[in-house]
């Protein structure tokens, strides 16, 4: 089968243009920006990229045109495609019906920290021999890629809730019929297509009442909000962490690592090589999904000491003078506060500058404007890049007085924190998107 796909650069689509290749179908794709890495990835699979969405491609008559959900109505090859009555689907649609049809789907969903949680999952299920297809929203260090199929029967997904495509509003995650469900946490995003939390529930509910009796839900206890979703109906069994009456780490006295236990009962030492409690929550949560499936705690602890963290992650970028640059995917007030924190812990001296780009649409909105001052009050200076917000950020920060400043211009911004960092400084940049290649510009500022 000849498939094309539109926004096929993006991270999901990308991942699917890979397993669709690895199933033997012909695949070419166009997007708006076909830039590497993407673009170098899907070309060294032998998958041909059109730059644009020119109405002539559909004279390229594949069987099928799969449509992202970055693509709207307007764009002037999906409106060709709809003139001429030519077949497409969704991505999830399609990955639903091609690929895991026939597979047990461990599936990672929640506001926060899927990409890490999926990583880690795959991870442990690779290291116990279980060689496990995956889809995930970012590159995990163990595997170098974001997608791959094999032959086994589990396969671990980053379970979405954004929107599916224009053509279909549920959340992607309701397509993947997941049989182990990881729900993460719950918290209000997406502004741009939820209109509140009650919304958002609402489709994690949707994902949980099509999940087999069969199933396994593994749910944070600390999120009032995935209680609320599971006492509307819930017909697999549940696993809670961060609870004692569950899942639990907690610091060993005296020892290095930390105690993961169930039900009281301990199963071992975590010695993870990601800082911060939220990535220790992450884990505990991967342990137990992997145990539905028969890896032993003891085995995916020994796995996750040998983890390789995944990019964009608290990546460093590089080092200039005793200053070090990461890279963060960071968008979120909450995922902002424990980045910084995540920080904080794993470096015992030097600043944190905080770099901030609110990039995603609910930031774009200034929905959480009020939230970002707390969110960053253990860096010790924050650096904001406002452009083109339709709100103020300098004075949305100015609880923080003389520690934070917003910038306009990117270049200018840039020749600042370089003038004010010194040895020992860790520049920490926070966005969902490539933010104008600021981390590149920050080294080059910093080697003059």
């Amino acid at each position: 089968m000849h498939i094309h796909i539109l926004g096929v650069c993006g991270t999901f689509m990308g991942g699917l243009a890979l397993l669709a290749r690895a199933a033997g179908h012909r695949v070419t794709g166009c997007d708006a920006n076909v830039y590497p890495p993407m673009s170098t990835q899907l070309e060294a699979q032998g998958i041909e990229l059109i730059e644009g969405y020119d109405a002539g491609q559909a004279d390229l008559a594949p069987d099928l045109f799969v449509v992202g959900n970055a693509v709207s109505r307007g764009n002037p090859l999906l409106e060709e495609i709809l003139e001429r009555g030519l077949p497409f689907t969704s991505g999830p649609q399609w990955l639903s019906e091609n690929i895991l049809r026939h597979k047990w789907v461990l599936a990672v969903a929640g506001t926060h920290g899927k990409t890490t949680t999926s990583s880690l999952l795959a991870w442990i299920l690779e290291d116990a021999g279980l060689r496990p297809s995956f889809l995930i929203g970012g590159v995990p260090g163990n595997f170098g890629l974001s997608a791959r199929l094999t032959d086994s029967p589990f396969f671990v997904i980053e379970a979405d809730e954004y929107d599916t495509a224009f053509c279909d509003k549920r959340s992607k995650f309701v397509h993947y019929f997941a049989r182990t469900a990881i729900l993460n946490n719950l918290e209000f995003d997406h502004a741009d297509i939820f209109g509140d939390l009650a919304a958002i529930e609402t489709q994690f509910h949707h994902f949980v009442r099509i999940l087999p009796k069969s199933g396994l839900i593994i749910s944070n206890a600390r999120e009032a909000s995935l209680e609320r979703v599971l006492a509307r109906g819930c017909w697999s069994s549940v696993e809670r962490f961060n609870v004692q009456a569950g899942w639990s780490v907690a610091e060993m006295a005296g020892a290095d690592g930390y105690a993961v236990s169930l039900d009281g009962v301990k199963q071992g030492a975590l010695n993870l090589p990601l800082p911060g409690a939220h990535n220790r929550s992450n884990a505990v949560a991967a342990i137990a999904a992997a145990r539905h499936v028969g890896v032993t705690p003891a085995t995916a602890l020994e796995a996750l000491a040998r983890f390789a963290g995944v990019k964009r992650r608290l990546e460093i970028r590089g080092v200039r003078h005793g200053i070090t640059v990461y890279d963060d995917f960071a968008h979120h007030p909450t995922a902002i506060s424990a980045t910084v924190a995540a920080l904080r812990q794993q470096t015992t001296s030097g600043r944190i500058i905080a770099v901030l780009e609110p990039r995603s649409n609910t930031m774009k909105l200034g929905v959480m404007k009020a939230q970002l001052p707390d969110s960053l009050r253990q860096a010790d200076q924050t650096f904001c890049y406002g452009a083109n917000l339709g709100w103020d950020a300098q004075a949305a920060l100015a609880p923080l007085g003389e520690r934070a400043t917003n910038y306009d211009d990117l270049d200018v911004m840039v020749a600042a924190i370089a003038e004010q960092a010194v040895p020992g400084d860790h520049i920490l940049v926070m966005s969902n998107g490539g933010f104008g290649g600021v981390h590149e510009k920050l080294l080059l500022a910093l080697d003059l």
